[in-house]
């Protein structure tokens, strides 16, 4: 019974122990993945938030132009229940991924800072040669494939199933854009990309512009620390 009881916990501790994860390079830290739907449903709980996509009944899909997508939040990314609480959330906007970074005594990244982590190696690696700037945040290549070498996901997926790109980061390129701490006007930069708009989007002159309080199945964030 003790064997197994340790067992359970050790496979529970496994499984959540990337969670506030951060690589430190100096003058600030990242989150080593994107933030995920456990732990925006953790915060929310915590601060009694419902966010906009779900006062407004969804957020959006691009088809014929940005759609409405019914019932499709952070918890219901698709309209309906994700197949892992450790997908990234997404229908969150640049308003409120920024306040979730702050709860947890961080804020978005610079898009200095995160282009920084995300294509220069600064660490000693034994597949990414120090102090060389990459492309992409998967090295040379941009390479949107799983672990059997897969080419193009249809959606975003569990952030830990995903491979370490440049500094030990992972979904830097792909899964989703991620929100950054720069705005021009009433926009704010997205950088990363998301699978379904293709690799090349994943390199730094890939990053977009988007409407700061627009949220929609694409987009995402992680935070960074001083």
């Amino acid at each position: 019974m003790k064997k197994l009881i340790f067992l359970s916990l050790f496979l529970f501790s496994n499984v959540f122990a990337f969670e506030n994860t951060k690589i430190n390079f100096g003058n600030f830290s990242l989150n080593k993945y994107e933030i995920t739907i456990k732990e925006f449903k953790t915060y929310a709980k915590n601060y009694n938030l419902i966010t906009e996509a779900e006062k407004t009944g969804g957020g959006y899909e691009w088809g014929t132009g940005w759609e409405k997508r019914s019932g499709w939040t952070y918890k219901t990314p698709y309209g309906k229940n994700p197949e892992s609480d450790l997908e990234p959330a997404v229908h969150i906007s640049r308003y409120e991924a920024e306040d979730y970074c702050k709860s947890i005594n961080g804020r978005l990244p610079s898009f200095d800072e995160w282009s920084y982590a995300a294509y220069q190696q600064v660490f000693n690696s034994s597949e990414f040669k120090k102090g060389k700037v990459y492309k992409y945040p998967s090295g040379d290549e941009a390479k949107n494939m799983n672990s059997q070498g897969l080419l193009n996901y249809n959606k975003h997926i569990d952030v830990t199933k995903l491979p370490e790109g440049i500094n030990g980061l992972v979904a830097m390129g792909g899964n989703v854009w991620e929100w950054i701490d720069d705005k021009k006007n009433e926009n704010s930069l997205t950088a990363g990309a998301s699978w379904w708009y293709g690799g090349s989007k994943t390199s730094k002159s890939g990053a977009q512009y988007k409407p700061s309080d627009f949220y929609a199945i694409y987009v995402g964030f992680r935070c960074a620390f001083d």
